[in-house]
Formats: C-alpha cells, structure tokens, sequence
C-alpha cells in the first residue's frame, strides 16, 4: 500500500510539476508566428523604402536607421522564432546570448580600432603626383 501511494503521489508532483513549469518551455503557436513574420515583413519594408526612395540623403543617418531597423529585426526574430526570454532554463540561454552580444561587440569594436589606428599611423603620406599645366602657345615646344 505504501508503493501505491508514493506512486500516486509521485504522479500528482508531476502533473502538478507540469503546471509551475508550463512557463519554462518555449510556446509554438500559429498565431505567435504569425506576429512574428508581419513584424519581419514590416521592418524588412520599411527600410527597403528608405532607401530606394531616398528619403534619407544622409548616408551616416541612413546607416544608423538602417542598422536600428536591424536591431530590432533581431529581437523579433529571438522572441517570436526562437522564444528566448528569460525564463527559459532558468535565464541561461538568455544569459549566454547577452555573453554572445557583447563578446561580439566587444571583438568588433577593437578590431576596427586597430585597423583604424594602424592604418592613420603606418601608412605613409604619398604626395599628389602634379600634373604640368599646357599653358605654352601652340606649336611653340620646349627644349
């Protein structure tokens, strides 16, 4: 009798397990990747019609834009096709890609840097070949 009622007991925590941690797992609903795919048509239209047409003329601006646009783009993409939050494995995976972002960052910024600060101080200057001005009359040659 003993081994029945842990076994039922065993059975209850479960199903009741199911419940707390029904959060924990990632939800795939048609409706869920439905928002996520309008919201990629839209940020992947919008920035398509900026730029063909030319409505930024400002090519630094337009880069920021455009690189906003893509931002969010990805955090669309991470919420509503890879269901990242963080409540999933406790916060870890969430974590790990915050870890991933700014070791990324991190290795870009600095490799820019160096290639910036190597190519202003090892390059040398080279000089403007000058082009001789034709201002002699014509037939008239020089020796």
């Amino acid at each position: 009798m003993s081994a029945q009622h842990t076994t039922t007991h065993a059975d209850a925590h479960d199903h009741h397990g199911d419940h707390d941690h029904h959060g924990d797992e990632p939800h795939s609903t048609f409706s869920g990747y439905m928002t996520g795919f309008v919201l990629s048509v839209i940020l992947t239209a919008i920035p398509f019609w900026l730029v063909m047409a030319k409505v930024i003329t400002e090519r630094n601006t337009a880069v920021m834009v455009l690189g906003a646009f893509a931002v969010v783009q990805i955090l669309v993409h991470m919420v509503y096709f890879l269901h990242m939050n963080g409540k999933i494995e406790g916060g870890w995976t969430l974590l790990a890609t915050i870890f991933t972002v700014v070791f990324v960052a991190i290795t870009i910024s600095g490799t820019l840097w160096v290639m910036y600060n190597m190519n202003a101080n090892m390059m040398p200057d080279h000089p403007t070949p000058q082009v001789p001005a034709l201002h002699e009359a014509p037939g008239h040659s020089t020796p």
